[in-house]
């Protein structure tokens, strides 16, 4: 059995739309990051770093149990141990790796610093709104000319793909009008009506 500890963020959802998408079993441990919840020693003991999500399973490689915590090492762990989502080798694999880390090292934290200067920061700095929001308008565009070429980021629907919705579903709070990347925005409409990434984006209920 997996306990997913998470909360409703992008990151969080992205891995509570992999279980879904496996079709795993699951446990919900809430992390109310809005109370600290992150910082408790019970958490930390499951995360050091304070961050979630983070999974316990009890059927680890070795037969015992595993704590695995970021949120791509996450996914790489569930799809490798399902052959899901991730191919096992080749040209394929780094395809989908690669726009894996495209989300973990910039559309995911460039966004979140719009997320946070546009709408949470406790005085307007007109210098921080100004390039996280033009980085953000970057990534989108390098997303919309991928998604130009092909359905999915790295070909077919891989973890990657899940990696990068629930950053996209916060289109609006990255002050991005979807009609100006159409190929996102068709990618975005057509993931969002996945059941199992309807499920998953539900997560902690």
């Amino acid at each position: 059995m997996i306990t997913l500890y998470t909360w409703g963020t992008p990151n969080g959802r992205k891995v509570s739309i992999l279980l879904e998408e496996l079709g795993l079993g699951y446990r919900v441990e809430p992390v109310d990051i809005g109370q600290g919840d992150q910082f408790s020693p019970a958490f930390l003991a499951v995360n050091p770093n304070g961050k979630i999500p983070a999974i316990v399973d009890s059927d680890g490689p070795e037969g015992g149990p595993i704590t695995v915590f970021e949120s791509g090492a996450i996914m790489i762990y569930l799809a490798e141990k399902h052959g899901r989502f991730l191919p096992p080798s080749g040209f394929a694999r780094y395809q989908a790796l690669q726009w894996l880390m495209f989300q973990m090292g910039g559309f995911g934290p460039m966004l979140g610093q719009t997320h946070h200067f546009l709408r949470y920061a406790p005085e307007k700095v007109p210098y921080a709104m100004e390039r996280y929001h033009k980085e953000t308008q970057r990534l989108y565009g390098v997303l919309d000319a991928r998604l130009a070429e092909t359905p999915y980021v790295a070909g077919d629907y891989s973890i990657a793909d899940m990696a990068l919705y629930p950053w996209a579903a916060r289109h609006e709070w990255h002050d991005i009008d979807l009609a100006a990347y159409p190929h996102v925005e068709r990618w975005y409409r057509e993931i969002g009506a996945r059941p199992a990434v309807v499920r998953g984006m539900a997560v902690p209920g």
